[in-house]
């Protein structure tokens, strides 16, 4: 079977990208394709293929650069500085609002407690290497961690303080993820376009007894963000 022209050069092209380094530029779609020795309409599109997976970058009046790795996630229950960490990444976090909420009768049916009892609405920016990825919102129940306030430090770790601080165990979790675009304030606290594809993260964890710990919506920038999944029989 005969591949396409730019799925061949795509494959040189990623051989290219790998030497020039993260946050190089890259050459003019006019040079590369000469030293291809293909039109420039193949190179555009391979170009713009490695741009959707995420391996360039477009800089509007600036040109296309070798795009930082993505990070990948683990769909699993493991704490996000830990995730950031074992990739190389300093994790930050800059929270937006930490208020209570009244749950409704979907928040209250996923946190185990009665429809118009308060819950806390925490929103988190995650960095990674000082670079905003991710928005998280993160509802847990009031009644069971009264004094979440006064132990959660502003940049901490929440699963590290449910756990170490409030002695929490997670036991299980279920995790669904699609696609999304940012409404215009999300876009802006990501310091993304609002054209740019979203990852939609939405999990509910519960203990080693099956009680409910936390619901929680994030919401990643599909250019910086993977998820990887392990399956087994």
């Amino acid at each position: 079977m005969t591949v396409p022209l730019h799925f061949a050069v795509k494959t040189r092209l990623m051989e290219l990208l790998d030497r020039l380094g993260e946050g190089a530029a890259l050459p003019p779609e006019r040079t590369l394709a000469k030293e291809f020795e293909v039109s420039r309409w193949t190179m555009r599109q391979a170009i713009r293929e490695l741009t959707a997976d995420g391996r360039l970058r477009a800089r509007q009046g600036q040109g296309t650069f070798v795009a930082t790795p993505k990070l990948i996630q683990p769909l699993a229950l493991v704490s996000y500085t830990e995730a950031l960490r074992a990739q190389g990444q300093v994790p930050g976090r800059e929270v937006v609002r930490f208020d209570e909420v009244v749950a409704d009768a979907v928040l209250a049916e996923k946190l185990g407690i009665a429809e118009g009892a308060p819950a806390y609405e925490l929103e988190r920016i995650l960095f990674a290497d000082e670079q905003p990825i991710g928005l998280e919102t993160t509802y847990l129940a009031v009644s069971r961690f009264p004094t979440l306030r006064e132990v959660l430090l502003p940049t901490g770790s929440l699963y590290r303080c449910l756990t170490d601080d409030l002695g929490v165990r997670f036991g299980e979790g279920e995790e669904i993820v699609e696609t999304v675009m940012a409404t215009p304030r999300e876009a802006e606290l990501l310091k993304a376009t609002q054209s740019l594809p979203m990852l939609l993260l939405h999990r509910t964890s519960r203990d080693t007894d099956g009680k409910p710990i936390e619901a929680v919506r994030s919401l990643y920038r599909g250019d910086r963000v993977g998820f990887r999944a392990t399956l087994r029989p």
